[in-house]
């Protein structure tokens, strides 16, 4: 039982054709623009749904992939690696050319959408798009688009194997962690006044976390089919928490540097913390009651479904979710008070005297190494 939070892997861009900015200097440069435009076609077309070739072709052309998720990340992945190499060599252009850098870059009209702002969601005349003169963006965003269509995909195999989700949600980690420490922070003082969060460092890392969260809950989900016992389960449902709770509270600095982000994403993080920490203490419950302390189990319940009755999600599916657990552990507490009103006995603790819920988190992000291409480039600079 999971919740779906989908904005992240629905980015939009414009078209930007390399090779008419960029004057090559001679015929591998100029391949090389037309390739990096050629590659970059593939996922516009994708992404702004403006592609008419059949599943059937899209399948063939991918190497015989079938799910959607796979060939985006095919061919973003063929992509990257262009990219960066075009970035490398701007770096050592601009050390000489750098106004000349400069004004191409302006030409290209980097522009993409944003679906974390909170525009994106009540902009009713089509996307908002932010242009930001920067290669490192295009590189940012592309990567961020990445993670977004990793988690889906995660989530698209989640039902036949839970392994495999795992690691697809912990490799999208890896690449929002590698986001939010290499390659955000040196585009910052880029950033103008008005940009999509998308751009900030600390949003990679919020979203690093709800991956990692993901990936945890996940695991949670492989241990209670594997029968492990109540109290590990607990431990491994509070370690979910602790990774949102990380993330709520990197949120609430963000939004003193962007009043422009959704607190929809807030929301989502609010709402999977309260579902796994219900989801925690009936275990914990579970574990209290085999260890003979019914009282303090029917405590726990009902001090943890007060809590989580306070603020219920407003949209589906996450309301029917949501409720549909707060059914089932109201129904182990109805269960819990029934027998100790006619066995047991137990006085019924409150407050300070509940134990507090323990959490691990035993899971990491998979490290994102970038693939390295090695081509020079020249590019005619007036000295």
């Amino acid at each position: 039982m999971m919740l779906h939070f989908v904005k992240p892997s629905k980015l939009k861009t414009k078209k930007i054709v390399f090779e008419d900015v960029f004057p090559a200097y001679n015929l591998v440069t100029l391949e090389h623009l037309k390739e990096l435009s050629s590659k970059r076609k593939a996922i516009e077309d994708s992404i702004n749904e403006s592609s008419f070739i059949t599943e059937a072709i899209a399948k063939e052309m991918s190497g015989g992939l079938e799910s959607r998720y796979e060939q985006d990340i095919q061919k973003i992945e063929q992509y990257l690696p262009l990219l960066e190499n075009l970035i490398s060599c701007a770096a050592v252009i601009s050390t000489y050319g750098g106004i000349q850098m400069a004004q191409w870059t302006v030409a290209l009209k980097i522009r993409w959408s944003s679906s974390l702002s909170t525009s994106s969601f009540f902009n009713f005349k089509g996307s908002k798009f932010f242009q930001v003169d920067s290669l490192q963006f295009e590189l940012g965003m592309t990567l961020f688009l990445c993670g977004g269509i990793l988690r889906e995909r995660a989530l698209e195999v989640l039902s036949t194997d839970l392994v495999r989700s795992t690691t697809i949600f912990r490799e999208a980690a890896g690449i929002y962690h590698h986001l939010a420490q290499e390659v955000l922070p040196p585009l910052q003082p880029e950033l103008p006044p008005q940009k999509p969060p998308e751009a900030l460092a600390e949003v990679s890392t919020i979203m690093s976390l709800i991956c990692l969260a993901e990936a945890q809950a996940v695991t949670a989900r492989k241990a209670e089919e594997k029968g492990t016992s109540s109290s590990l389960l607990a431990k491994l449902h509070h370690g979910v928490t602790l990774f949102l709770e990380e993330a709520i509270g990197i949120f609430h600095t963000v939004v003193t540097q962007c009043k422009d982000i959704s607190p929809h994403l807030l929301e989502f993080m609010y709402f999977c913390k309260c579902l796994h920490e219900l989801k925690g203490q009936q275990h914990l419950a579970e574990s209290l009651k085999v260890s003979g302390q019914i009282g303090v189990a029917i405590g726990v319940l009902y001090s943890v479904l007060t809590n989580v009755k306070k603020k219920i999600p407003g949209e589906e599916p996450w309301k029917s979710l949501y409720q549909k657990q707060i059914q089932d552990s109201s129904e182990v507490l109805r269960k819990f008070v029934h027998e100790n009103d006619f066995v047991w006995h137990e006085k019924i603790p409150s407050g300070d005297e509940l134990p507090l819920p323990e959490g691990n988190k035993i899971v990491n992000f998979i490290t994102y190494s970038p693939k390295k291409l090695e081509r020079k480039l020249s590019l005619k600079v007036k000295l």
